[in-house]
Parts: C-alpha cells; structure tokens; sequence
C-alpha cells in the first residue's frame, strides 16, 4: 500500500473553512463575496463538508417551495405539451448561466447557484398574470401591494419548515430580495443573477411563443437577431460573454450598450407581443377570476385555510396561502367553492 504524499497529508488535515479561504484567495476576483464567514440571523456551527452558501443551495433545493415551482406557469397557463418552460424549468436554466457567468469572471458560483435557485420561490400561480391578480386582490381588500420578490424572501425566513425558515445567509437573502425592484443586490452574484434572470426568460420565453404559434420567428426584431444571434444557444452565448467581458472592465455586472440595447429591444418586444398579447390578454380575466375570488372567499371565510405563521393576521394568511398554490391546486380551489355541490358529483 503506497503512502500518502505529503502535500495530499498536508490538504486532508486542514478543515475545509481553510482549504475554501486559501483556494478564494488566490483564484476568486477581488470583488467577490467570500464564502466565510456565514452571517445568519441565527448563528449556527458551519458544515465541516458543505460551505455556508452550498448550505443554503440545499436548504432552498429541499423546501416545499421549491418543488412547488414545478406546477406554477412561466407564461402558458397549462399549455398542451410537454416541452413548454415552468417556473422550475426557468429557474434551472436561470441557475445555469448564473454560474457559468460567475466562473468566468472568478465571481462566487456557490453564492450565485443558491441566489438563483430561490429567486423566484414566492411566485403565485399563473406566472405574472397571477402577480397582478393578487396584488390587486391585496390592494382591495387590505391597501397592501404583492411582489414576488418580498414573497420569496419570506419564505425562506418564516414559511418554510413550519415556521422556522431556512435562516440563510445575508447575501442570499439579499440576492433573493433584490433581483427584482429599484434596490440592486449588495453582491456582484446577485446582480449577475438579476441581469441573467432576463436573459434567460427572454429567450426561452420567446421559443415557448414560436412553438406555441403565438409568433412567428419571422416576426422577431431582424436586427436585434443579426447581433445576438438566430437561436436561443447562440443569443445566451453573445449575452453571457458581453456580460463577462464588459463587467471584468467594468469592476460591476454590465452590459455593452449595443448588446444591452438590443436585450431590452427584445424584451419590449416580449412583453407587447407575448406578455400583454392578444393570447395573454384571454388568460387575464381568468386569472383574475380565480386569484381574487379565491382571495375573496377566504376573507370571508378564514378558517378554510390553514393556520398561518406566528403574527401573520388573516390578510396575511390568505396571501400566504393562495401565493403558495400552484397552478392546478388553485383551479382545483377555486371549483370547490365556485360550482355548486351538485354539479360535482
């Protein structure tokens, strides 16, 4: 039996906080987020095998939420088909270029992964259509306004396991909360996960569309396409690689003005013709049919649902609850209490 190098004893008696900090030191940019040390609103000992952020990538990984994501729209309310993107599928592809962004620019993957994985853990049911309805709904019946978001941010410190919350760390909340609104993320991951987030539902969204028959691939902006590329693969590369080589001059996650431009070209045209669309528009009333009479139900009737988390009134409880449905839960809800008894048997 050979004996073990010295270099490789040297490595195996270190802990694994050493071996993270030394590897960070010499190979991460200045500007990225070290991964120790954890600050939690509860400290808690470290993993002697997982650092604090690949922690919380399994925590977000292992919620009741995040399986949720599965069965909640990204754009088409129960399309026909298997290959149409969900809010899971989005989150993955978004977690993908995250990383990949972050390796390149000796940027924090680890810290990236878990912000992108739980960015998008408070959406209700029926994607962006289902945000409206509900923020309506909280604006008529509380003066309060909904943002998936703030959702997903309170779902990882209160809702999830029973109450307790993940009690993940500052950066990944921060990311999580801010990858969306006016604040910018504290941290570079975060921000490449802000910007990447666009990146990747603007082009499978627009692939969902053409397959859909919602547009034809004729109809896209010529120009925008001749720079950022015919295919979904090819515009992802042209963005990502911007992205890397504009923020490593930059010492800030940007993008150049021809390519950015181009995005937001796309992204406009996004939201008239897919997003705000004739197609979109006869999900609307729907949508808005079933999230606000379920809402309206339930504040006349709280005690159908469950208890909520400790201090949350009965508004917050309702909002808790739909928010967290997925699609077909919430069809199935709002039938149980809008058909009568006898037309379900």
């Amino acid at each position: 039996m050979s004996a073990v190098p010295p270099q490789s004893a040297a490595i195996e008696a270190r802990s694994l906080e050493d071996r993270v900090r030394a590897w960070e030191s010499e190979y991460l940019w200045q500007l990225a987020t070290p991964s120790y040390p954890a600050v939690r609103r509860e400290p808690e000992p470290d993993s002697p095998m997982r650092t604090p952020f690949q922690r919380d990538r399994d925590r977000i990984v292992h919620s009741k939420a995040f399986r949720r994501l599965k069965s909640k729209t990204q754009v088409f309310i129960a399309p026909e088909g298997d290959h149409y993107r969900t809010r899971l599928t989005h989150t993955i592809e978004t977690c993908g270029i995250a990383r990949t962004v972050a390796r390149a620019l000796g940027l924090n993957e680890d810290l990236a992964e878990a912000i992108g994985l739980g960015h998008d853990l408070g959406h209700p049911p029926f994607g962006h259509i289902g945000e409206e309805a509900l923020d309506a709904a909280l604006r008529e019946h509380a003066g309060r306004s909904f943002r998936h978001n703030r959702q997903s941010l309170r779902l990882v410190d209160v809702l999830e396991r029973d109450g307790r919350g993940l009690n993940l760390t500052e950066p990944v909340r921060d990311g999580i909360l801010n990858h969306t609104g006016a604040e910018l993320p504290t941290t570079l991951e975060g921000r490449i996960v802000r910007l990447v987030d666009r990146v990747a539902y603007i082009n499978h969204d627009l692939d969902d569309a053409v397959r859909a028959g919602i547009i034809r691939f004729d109809d896209l902006p010529a120009a925008e396409l001749e720079l950022l590329g015919p295919t979904g693969a090819r515009r992802i590369d042209t963005l990502a690689t911007d992205l890397v080589d504009e923020s490593r001059k930059a010492g800030d996650i940007v993008q150049s003005e021809d390519v950015g431009q181009a995005m937001r070209v796309l992204r406009q045209f996004m939201f008239e013709r897919v997003y705000l669309g004739e197609e979109a528009r006869s999900e609307h009333e729907r949508v808005h049919r079933t999230v606000r009479g379920l809402f309206e139900h339930y504040v006349h009737h709280p005690d159908e649902i469950p208890d909520g988390a400790a201090g949350a009134d009965d508004i917050q409880r309702i909002t808790d609850y739909v928010a967290g449905m997925t699609d077909r839960f919430c069809i199935a809800s709002f039938k149980r209490i809008a058909l009568p008894e006898e037309s379900r048997l």
